[in-house]
């Protein structure tokens, strides 16, 4: 049967609307990202991680929330020291983070090399070596340049107050750090990168997360990877991907079993 033109117009666009709806109705019956279902995407995902940096945030992890999936990441990362005979004595100096008596040597110290994290390791071991007597002029040159470079001063204040040393800091320098990581987060408020998400998990490691709008934990659970990551989702190698995910996981940890106070994020001496 010849059909006519009309008709034949009327057909495609009959099919196209159908077309639509086959196409629109799934996402309408989306279910929206919500914070349990998040949180437990990015365990999943987490769970099986061999990168060695990874696995002492996941030990933290474990010793703060109790989440059982984590609960082997030292074990792990001691096996990883067997394998990485290259990065042995930079693994060994941020092992500490798990290990308070952990056992290091000089040779390991001389592996440190990039200024971030010469800020932190000095953190980290201020209680068996103390503190770099221009520790407090380090602090205020690295907070100056942003970035990384200030998240990880943040990070440094909290081990340091963890480790119970004693520095000494301009008057508001804390409070001033706190604001500007705040402000790296408010910054293009729709965009949710590696460097706002470890600004955000630092703040609330240190207990400031009421500079944390609601908005950005939302922004983050909705950013999520359809896998559970956070990150460059087209290339699972690079070291953004797992970094992002464990920042965003902690983030949300902390939403999801919010406390007065938490254990700390380094090991503690046993009583």
């Amino acid at each position: 049967m010849k059909l006519s033109k009309r008709r034949v117009l009327l057909l495609a666009f009959f099919i196209t609307i159908l077309c639509s709806l086959l196409v629109a109705v799934p996402l309408l019956m989306r279910p929206e990202p919500n914070l349990q279902t998040a949180i437990t995407k990015a365990i999943d995902f987490l769970e099986d991680s061999r990168e060695p940096y990874a696995l002492l945030w996941l030990d933290m992890i474990y010793r703060r929330f109790g989440i059982s999936e984590f609960s082997d990441s030292l074990q792990r990362y001691d096996q990883i020291l067997t394998e990485e005979p290259e990065q042995v004595s930079l693994l060994h100096v941020f092992r500490r983070m798990a290990d308070h008596y952990n056992q290091v040597d000089d040779k390991d110290f001389q592996a440190v090399s990039l200024p971030s994290d010469i800020i932190i390791v000095n953190a980290l071991y201020c209680d068996r070596r103390g503190l770099p007597l221009d520790y407090s002029e380090m602090l205020e040159r690295e907070a100056s340049q942003g970035g990384y470079h200030l998240t990880h001063v943040l990070l440094a204040w909290i081990w340091v107050q963890e480790n119970g040393c004693k520095l000494e800091l301009p008057e508001g320098f804390i409070d001033d750090i706190h604001s500007a990581n705040a402000k790296i987060i408010n910054e293009n408020p729709m965009i949710v990168d590696d460097l706002k998400l470890e600004a955000a998990a630092f703040l609330y490691l240190a207990g400031q997360d009421a500079l944390v709008h609601d908005s950005f934990i939302e922004r983050v659970i909705a950013s999520q990877n359809d896998d559970g990551t956070w990150g460059n989702s087209n290339d699972k190698q690079t070291e953004e991907y797992w970094h992002s995910t464990i920042l965003a996981l902690l983030i949300l940890l902390h939403v999801e079993f919010p406390a007065d106070s938490y254990p700390p994020m380094l090991d503690s001496p046993s009583p």
